[in-house]
């Protein structure tokens, strides 16, 4: 889509309104211009960039978490309504994969799901009680991976909480998790 830079600017404008998290990599391919060229884009028009978009996001969170300290969720959380729904970023990097494949360990795929699953639980004990897994693909290092989980039902004292996490519009886990909770 090679256009002019007076063409482009209100495109790149409107395609960061309709996803905060994109990179600045993805928009040089999705604009066929180079990466400092979207940078100064992004300066020109006074655009952060994506940490601080995705901080900015973070901010306007409605709840807080109860079960877990913010910092043990894996990945940045960015959206939670408590026993409602929530959303988590984790960038994998160089510590995330097999060093010989590039490709990212399941088990990081696995904690950004179940931490975000302990996470929405409206109760400040919540505890995983029986997980459903699967991985779609492999995630490789540099890809962002968005998780987002909505519980399906509220039982007695135990929540579902479905968790799907996606790279772009790709999904490539898929979670079911059982979670104990104190009280309801």
């Amino acid at each position: 889509m090679k256009v002019s830079k007076k063409q482009r600017q209100p495109l790149l404008i409107a395609k960061i309104e309709e996803n905060p998290f994109i990179t600045d990599e993805a928009l040089a391919d999705a604009f066929e211009v180079s990466v400092q060229t979207i940078r100064l884009d992004r300066l020109e028009l006074n655009i952060p960039e994506v940490r601080e978009r995705i901080k900015n996001v973070a901010q306007q969170q409605y709840d807080t978490v109860k079960a877990l300290p913010i910092e043990e969720v894996i990945g940045e959380v960015i959206d939670l309504e408590l026993d409602k729904h929530a959303i988590s970023i984790l960038d994998i990097r160089e510590e995330h994969v097999f060093s010989r494949t590039g490709i990212a360990r399941g088990h990081h795929l696995f904690a950004q799901a179940n931490s975000l699953a302990v996470a929405i639980i409206d109760d400040e004990l919540a505890l995983t009680v029986k997980a459903n897994v699967s991985f779609k693909r492999r995630v490789k290092v540099g890809e962002r991976v968005v998780a987002k989980a909505y519980v399906k039902e509220i039982g007695e004292d135990r929540t579902i909480v479905e968790v799907k996490s996606f790279v772009d519009k790709e999904q490539v886990f898929h979670g079911e998790f059982s979670m104990f909770r104190q009280e309801q």
